[in-house]
C-alpha cells in the first residue's frame, strides 16, 4: 500500500503507469447498516513497475468512539475513508454470502490519474474524516463526487426516477426490517419526502450501480467499459421477511383494539385504569422527548419539521403522572382534551400534508385518542359529582 501512496502522479514516470479504476458494489447484508449495500472504488494495475490492487472505502466508522450513539442521534456521525489492499476487502462479503460486482470505468489515462490523486488526497489523515449523511453524503455519493472530479463533471447519469423520494427508496430496501423502517419514519420528518431526481437516488449503492451502468461521458461513450461478478452470493443475504403477525402494523392493530375495549369499559364503569395510562403516555412522552431532540437540537436535516411532534411530544408525560393525583386532575383533563382535538385533527389533515407516515402510526394514534377521550369523559363526570 505504501507503494501506491508513494508514486508520483506527475512527470515522465507516469507514462509507465497502467491502471484500471472500477466501482465495487456489494449486495445488502443482514446488519442494519448493510441493508442498502456498500460501494467502494478499486484501483489495480501497474504503477512505477509495481503491481497494485487497492480498494478505497468510504464506509469506515468506529462504534467505540466517545459518545457514538449520542453523536449519531444528533447527526454528528463521522465516517472515514481509507485505502488498503483489495485482498483485505473481499473476504468479508464472501463470508456473508453477499454478491460483489465490479464495473470497470471507461476513463482516460489522465482521468484515472486525477481519480487516484483525489483518493490519495482525501485519505490523508487530515482529510480522511467526513460528516456522514445517510442520503446525501455516504459511501456511494462520495464515489460519484470522485468521478465528477476526475472527469470535470463530464458524467451524465440516467435521469429516470424509480422511487420518487428518499423515504420510498429506504422502504424498498428495508422491507425485511419493518421495525427499523418504523423507527426511521418516527424519527425523520418531511425532509425525506420531497421529490428527488435520478442522481439523488444514487445514495443507495445498488441504485448507483444501475445508474453508473447507464451513464455516459461527455464524449458520448459509456462510463462503464465492462462489468463482472467477482463473487456470486446467495439470492438474499439479508434476513427473511418478517411474518405479518410480528410487524408494527399487527402490533398496532392489537393495541388499538385492546385500548378501544379498555376505554369502553372505563366509560361504562366510570373508572380509569391508571397503570395503563402511566405506561402508554409514558412511552408516548419519552418518544416525544426523542423527536423534540431531533427537531430542535439534532443537525439531521431530515429530522425537521416532523408533524408527529403534535402527537408525540414531552407533554404526553403529564397524563402519565397526573392520573395518580387528584390535585392535578384538571391538568390531566386539559391534556386529555388537547390530545382528543389535536390527534383528531391530525388524522383528518394527514392526507393533505407532505410528510409520509408509516401505516402503523394511525392505529397507534387511534389508541391514544381512545384513551384520552375515555380519560376526559370519566374525569369530567367525577368532577361534577364532587
Amino acid at each position: 500500500m505504501m507503494v501506491l501512496f508513494g508514486f508520483s502522479l506527475h512527470g515522465e514516470e507516469t507514462r509507465k503507469d497502467s491502471i484500471i479504476v472500477s466501482v465495487i458494489t456489494c449486495a445488502p447484508g443482514s446488519e442494519i447498516y448493510e441493508l442498502c449495500g456498500h460501494s467502494a472504488i478499486r484501483v489495480r494495475g501497474e504503477v512505477e513497475g509495481h503491481a497494485i490492487d487497492s480498494v478505497w472505502n468510504y464506509g469506515l466508522f468506529d462504534f467505540n468512539q466517545p459518545n457514538f450513539v449520542y453523536r449519531y442521534v444528533k447527526g454528528e456521525t463521522d465516517y472515514k475513508v481509507a485505502g488498503y489492499p483489495f485482498a483485505w476487502f473481499l473476504p468479508e462479503y464472501v463470508e456473508d454470502g453477499r454478491t460483489v460486482t465490479e464495473q470497470d470505468l471507461n476513463l482516460t489515462a489522465e482521468e484515472k490519474r486525477k481519480a487516484l490523486e483525489a483518493l490519495r488526497t482525501i485519505s490523508l489523515p487530515e482529510n480522511c474524516v467526513y460528516r456522514y449523511n445517510y442520503v446525501k453524503d455516504n459511501c456511494a455519493t462520495r464515489i460519484a463526487d470522485v468521478l465528477d472530479t476526475a472527469t470535470n463533471h463530464g458524467v451524465t447519469y440516467p435521469d429516470e426516477v424509480s422511487y420518487g423520494t428518499f423515504r420510498n427508496e429506504m422502504r424498498a430496501y428495508h422491507k425485511a426490517y419493518p421495525w427499523y423502517q418504523f423507527g426511521i419514519d418516527l424519527a425523520l420528518g418531511s425532509g425525506l419526502d420531497y421529490p428527488v431526481n435520478g442522481k439523488e437516488e444514487m445514495f443507495v449503492p445498488e441504485e448507483m450501480m444501475k445508474k453508473i451502468g447507464g451513464a455516459h461521458l461527455s464524449t458520448g461513450e459509456p462510463l462503464v467499459s465492462s462489468t463482472r461478478v467477482l463473487f456470486q452470493g446467495v439470492e438474499n443475504a439479508s434476513l427473511p421477511p418478517t411474518p405479518w403477525y410480528l410487524t408494527p402494523m399487527a402490533f398496532s392493530i392489537v393495541i388499538l383494539l385492546l385500548f378501544a375495549w379498555v376505554s369502553y369499559r372505563e366509560i361504562k364503569k366510570n373508572r380509569i385504569f391508571k397503570p395503563l395510562y402511566s405506561i402508554w403516555f409514558g412511552i408516548c412522552g419519552l418518544a416525544g422527548c426523542l423527536i423534540a431532540f431531533l427537531v430542535f437540537v439534532s443537525t439531521h436535516e431530515a429530522s425537521s419539521p416532523n408533524i408527529l411532534l403534535l402527537w408525540l411530544n414531552p407533554l404526553q408525560l403529564l397524563p402519565a403522572i397526573t392520573v395518580w393525583s387528584r390535585k392535578m386532575r384538571y391538568v390531566g383533563l386539559g391534556m386529555a382534551w388537547i390530545d382528543v382535538v389535536v390527534i383528531g385533527v391530525l388524522l383528518l389533515v394527514w392526507p393533505f400534508q407532505s410528510q409520509s407516515a408509516n401505516p402503523a402510526f394511525f392505529p397507534l394514534m387511534g389508541a391514544t385518542l381512545a384513551l384520552a377521550l375515555a380519560y376526559a369523559i370519566v374525569t369530567q363526570r367525577n368532577l361534577r359529582t364532587t
